[in-house]
């Protein structure tokens, strides 16, 4: 038996045809009038409203009998206690080790991994410093100016989001520290990037789980060569211009990394919760380890919520439950996060990867396919671009989207330069205007209008049909600590729901096999007699290779 046919799965069918399927929001609003006093839960600098969700008291009952009944207590010890909850790969998933502080014994698979951790932020934090201090030279003894991230995927999506959004934390020590991140495959950034750069002063870091990925292997060999044209001794050029971050130490000497450069992390840090590893060096860079800190504080305090907190008020399990509700119940296949901050412009895309990478699965954890939907179409954009781009199909389209509308409401008056306080005060007063008006009219439609405004809609192109279902999260403002939270509350969201769904959100062989694949291709474009028997690559093939023949030939 699937949880579709479970006993808590039917319920909840049964509740949505009796109770939910012929009511919106304005009904829903009408029926319960303090909607938002027992629907919305806080933590710490942190508010989750979920009155605008589709739902009633009922509703989320429900749903926590559903998580219940999937043994979600169970599996969140098994995950926290260091068992092999990535089972298709044997494997531990304990990234919240990497952010629990020194003196808790965490175990994985048996084994305290705690002193690992804690003694690679050590060496990280001295490779900080190192550069902070302008001890660490390059080859000619100049101090270092720009730091340059090569990785893809979890080693390049979660510390570039992060680096961003903190920037205005950037701490004196790295005032004149340029921090880049390169990860496509194809050159283009690089070579871009390289223009701008001196070999003299510049650091790279191979950032990589397996030190395997093509991806940036291919840029590493890139950026080898660069520094080549100027520096004639390799074990300096290695010595004084590379750092790599890796689970494979072993291949991380094989290309020539310097000991004292690596950094490592494990097997059971899947690569898109890496940030908080060594991974994070870049973060580190910007606004010092003690930020960096911070922000596994934030992590590990949400950590201990999830860990501790009765579902009910639980703020992980109950945005994973209103998703499933969304996704499984009411028939969103899509959702939108909306950050109503410059700063969260990249948070969209870290979720795309969090979200459908771990998620997007087909086969549950006995092997069988599944016979119900997983993870929705994950998608976003900061809110005021958004609203000039794709609202239009949030407000009028034929699609039903979920949103997460996410705003701090104060911005960190420290670091506010001087003379734009009052600017920075309006202006944050007018986002956070946008992004509560939004989500007001996804739920009313143009029933937000006054009655009045309503009467001169007189077509049907000018109605808003409204009864969109969106969570606004609020944060008393942006901060290591905060974004640290947001961060771990989507993860433990990830989690919650693949157990719901009953699948293994820490493996990833859709992306394994792509990768495998693209190897084989390359293959095929070297040697241009060599055959898929598939006649539109085959046909693609023909044609790059011919492409590539007249330009050798005019060359």
């Amino acid at each position: 038996m699937t949880v579709k046919q479970s006993p808590a799965w039917q319920a909840l069918e049964q509740h949505y045809r009796a109770q939910i399927s012929n009511l919106d929001l304005r009904q829903l609003f009408d029926q319960q009038a303090d909607r938002f006093s027992s629907l919305s839960f806080q933590q710490p600098g942190l508010l989750l409203d979920l009155s605008k969700q589709r739902l009633n008291q009922q509703t989320l009952r429900l749903l926590i009998q559903l998580a219940e009944q999937q043994g979600l207590d169970s599996w969140t010890k098994r995950l926290f206690d260091g068992e092999a909850v990535n089972s298709s790969e044997g494997r531990a998933a304990l990234h919240t080790a990497l952010r629990a502080p020194r003196g808790r014994d965490n175990l994985a698979e048996g084994v305290s991994v705690t002193a690992d951790v804690h003694a690679n932020l050590d060496k990280m934090a001295g490779l900080v410093e190192k550069i902070h201090n302008r001890q660490w030279r390059g080859f000619s003894g100049k101090p270092i100016t720009d730091v340059v991230n090569l990785g893809v995927g979890g080693s390049d999506l979660g510390p570039q989001m992060v680096c961003h959004a903190l920037e205005e934390f950037r701490v004196e020590a790295a005032a004149d520290l340029r921090i880049h991140f390169v990860s496509s495959i194809d050159g283009s950034q690089l070579a871009e990037l390289l223009k701008h750069l001196n070999q003299e002063t510049t650091l790279f870091i191979l950032s990589s789980k397996s030190f395997t990925t093509i991806d940036t292997l291919a840029n590493a060999d890139t950026a080898r060569g660069w520094l080549e044209e100027k520096i004639d001794n390799p074990a300096i050029l290695l010595r004084q211009h590379f750092i790599g971050s890796s689970a494979n130490p072993q291949k991380m000497s094989e290309w020539g990394i310097d000991p004292a450069n690596q950094l490592q992390f494990w097997d059971w840090v899947g690569g898109r919760y890496s940030l908080w590893s060594v991974i994070g060096l870049p973060i580190a860079l910007l606004v010092g380890m003690t930020g960096f800190r911070q922000l596994l504080g934030g992590a590990h305090q949400m950590d201990q919520h999830f860990q501790t907190t009765p579902a009910a008020t639980n703020l992980p399990v109950l945005l994973a439950l209103v998703g499933i509700w969304n996704h499984n119940f009411l028939g969103s296949r899509g959702h939108a996060v909306l950050p109503y901050d410059g700063r969260l412009k990249y948070f969209p895309h870290y979720l795309t990867q969090l979200e459908m990478e771990s998620n997007g699965k087909s086969v549950n954890r006995d092997g069988d396919r599944v016979d119900y939907d997983t993870c929705p179409i994950i998608w976003g954009e900061v809110g005021p671009n958004a609203q000039h781009a794709f609202y239009q199909l949030l407000h009028q389209g034929t699609q039903p989207v979920s949103c997460d509308f996410i705003a701090p409401v104060l911005r960190y008056r420290e670091n506010t330069a001087e003379g734009t306080g009052e600017t920075l005060r309006q202006q944050q007063s007018l986002t956070l205007a946008n992004c509560l008006a939004q989500s007001r009219v996804l739920m009313l439609g143009d029933h937000a209008l006054s009655d009045q405004e309503r009467r001169k809609l007189t077509r049907n192109d000018q109605r808003y049909p409204g009864n969109q279902p969106s969570s606004t999260l609020l944060l008393q403002e942006l901060s290591p600590f905060s974004l640290g939270q947001l961060l771990a509350l989507y993860e433990h969201k990830v989690f919650v729901q693949s157990v719901i769904w009953e699948i293994n959100p820490f493996d990833q062989w859709g992306v394994e096999l792509g990768k495998q694949i693209a190897n084989k291709t390359r293959s095929a474009i070297d040697q241009p007699d060599y055959r898929f028997d598939e006649s539109s690559t085959d046909g693609l093939l023909d044609f790059i290779g011919q492409i590539q023949a007249d330009a050798q030939e005019e060359s």
